[in-house]
């Protein structure tokens, strides 16, 4: 929001997003551009490697940056190829690609030689000019027109020392020039808060001498003259970050429903299908019902079919039936799904919601339509059987685990700076139990709220800067994990909607939660649960002496 923010002050009509080697940031990065009247401009600065399957043979971190943008729809579909298979089939030390699989997928994207990194400077950088034109006619082949060579100055001597040969070897091949300058911050002044970053990212502190740092403090949101002053040479450089900006064009469609489509068995109808189970599990769970429980049956199954959540409730019946015809223990349910009776009868959940007066339009409304959501809880060791059970039915690259991000909370980040910054433990420690536990508190309003805390800011040079610092930090992401539950299933390829990583060899989604619903994609909870898990192992042992004994008599 800052960054877009920020553009919009200086007057900017459109701003790239580039992460290194990822896409987590697109869609947050899209909605902010959009929300100032910015052009969102969605690409990725890529690892690029000779070989992605030399790790076996190298041990050497072999990889170049190279600047991808998606230049319309295809392109966006290539670019989130590219990383999803940099993840899956390249990843060593980083996701990375080779040119060969790029050439494969370069239709609608533009490419940029890149920063410092990239392998054209690498190579000028080394003496090795002709490996730099080499690689620079084989990017020219691949984009045509689409291929620029990227020049920057941050102050770094490296830029001064390959911008000519740059310039030089654009104009011998007949390559445009564009003028570019990384964002690591908004502002000037937050280079200190994103070094303090860096340190608590790779472990060291702030005081090292022989530590990864940054070699300038130019990393920031330039305005056009700032950028002009940098380059002063290079203004039809400068000017063809406009020509690039106009021939980009992505949109990205959210709430476009992407549900996996249920296959009843013998060609029967699906709706026909879900109405036979329900029937079958009234008669099993309710023989003598009554017409106020045939009436909410039907009123139920009107409202998902005239919703279009038929296949829904098919799927999750499917997984839950897997998992029960295979001794696999299940959760009885919990959440708003207890409120439907046609989950109680399908054995979604084991909650009559008669009998608790259960209002179903808690869990699915005509008038408000949204995502349905089942919570379902399995034994925690046998959990990963049902997620291969759903991939093995909806097919490989149709179903992920998804990923959630961890963020820099107001004590968590405190103590991180004040640790890089080489403060005392006892007096971190102290700072940090001064912030209220409070659920989602700022530092800001710690501050407000604590006496003694807002004493220390004002008082104590140290103390002040290290919450200065913090408050700059705070919410930032720290780092990326797998959803404890979440597992996403597709109608479509997901490679194509969202792009996959691999965490632990499990394939998982790059995009959080909240932006696959927003996306159309269905979103499942897969919770593994460890009383399950000491219920079933009880199950087993009584067993040993009651061989009759029914797991569902727990």
């Amino acid at each position: 929001r800052e960054l877009a923010a920020r553009a919009k002050e200086l007057g900017f009509d459109s701003l790239a997003i580039t992460d290194h080697g990822v896409m987590y940031g697109v869609i947050d990065f899209y909605r902010a551009c959009k929300a100032e009247g910015i052009k969102p401009i969605l690409g990725m600065e890529a690892y690029i490697t000779k070989g992605r399957y030399d790790a076996s043979e190298s041990r050497e971190r072999d990889y170049a940056h190279l600047i991808l943008l998606a230049k319309n729809q295809v392109g966006y579909q290539n670019l989130m190829y590219l990383s999803s298979e940099a993840f899956i089939h390249g990843f060593y030390y980083k996701p990375r690609i080779d040119y060969d699989l790029l050439e494969q997928h370069c239709e609608g994207l533009i490419c940029l030689s890149a920063c410092l990194a990239g392998d054209i400077p690498q190579f000028f950088l080394r003496g090795e000019d002709e490996r730099a034109y080499e690689i620079a006619r084989r990017l020219k082949r691949m984009f045509g027109e689409d291929f620029y060579i990227e020049l920057q100055n941050h102050g770094i001597a490296e830029q001064q020392q390959v911008l000519p040969k740059l310039r030089r070897l654009a104009k011998e091949l007949g390559i445009r020039t564009v003028a570019t300058n990384d964002i690591h911050y908004v502002n000037r002044d937050d280079a200190e808060a994103q070094d303090v970053l860096l340190c608590i990212q790779t472990q060291r502190f702030v005081d090292e001498a022989d530590r990864m740092r940054m070699d300038a403090e130019e990393f920031y949101v330039k305005s056009y003259d700032e950028m002009l002053a940098m380059l002063p040479d290079d203004a039809d450089a400068l000017d063809c970050t406009n020509e690039i900006a106009e021939k980009c064009d992505v949109t990205i469609e959210f709430g476009v429903r992407r549900l996996p489509h249920f296959t009843a068995p013998d060609g029967m109808d699906n709706d026909q299908y879900l109405r036979k189970l329900c029937n079958e599990g009234m008669q099993r769970k309710m023989p003598h019902a009554d017409q106020a429980a045939l009436d909410r049956l039907e009123y139920e199954l009107s409202v998902v079919e005239r919703m279009g959540f038929v296949d829904y409730y098919l799927i999750v019946w499917d997984f839950i039936h897997y998992a029960k015809t295979h001794g696999i223990m299940v959760g009885p349910g919990r959440g708003s799904g207890a409120a439907s009776l046609a989950a109680y009868f399908l054995d979604i959940t084991d909650v009559d919601p008669l009998k608790y007066n259960l209002l179903f339009e808690r869990f699915l409304n005509p008038e408000r339509v949204s995502m349905p959501d089942f919570d379902v809880d399995f034994c925690y060791e046998r959990r990963q059987e049902v997620i291969d059970y759903v991939s093995e039915k909806y097919g490989e690259g149709h179903v992920a685990q998804i990923i959630t991000f961890g963020t820099m909370a107001a004590r968590a980040v405190v103590r991180d700076v004040a640790r890089v910054l080489r403060v005392p433990y006892a007096d971190a420690d102290r700072l940090a139990k001064l912030i209220p536990s409070v659920l989602k508190i700022t530092l800001h309003e710690a501050i407000q709220m604590n006496a003694e805390l807002k004493a220390l800011y004002e008082e104590d040079e140290t103390m002040q800067k290290v919450l200065d610092l913090s408050m700059k930090l705070e919410g930032l992401p720290r780092h990326s994990s797998t959803h404890a539950a979440g597992v996403v299933i597709s109608g479509v390829p997901l490679a194509t909607v969202v792009p996959l990583t691999s965490n632990d060899g499990a394939l998982t989604t790059q995009f959080p939660m909240t932006t696959l619903e927003e996306l159309g994609l269905l979103k499942m909870d897969f919770l593994g649960l460890r009383n399950l898990t000491v219920l079933e192992d009880a199950a087993v042992l009584v067993r040993k002496t009651d061989p009759g004994f029914r797991v569902d008599a727990i």
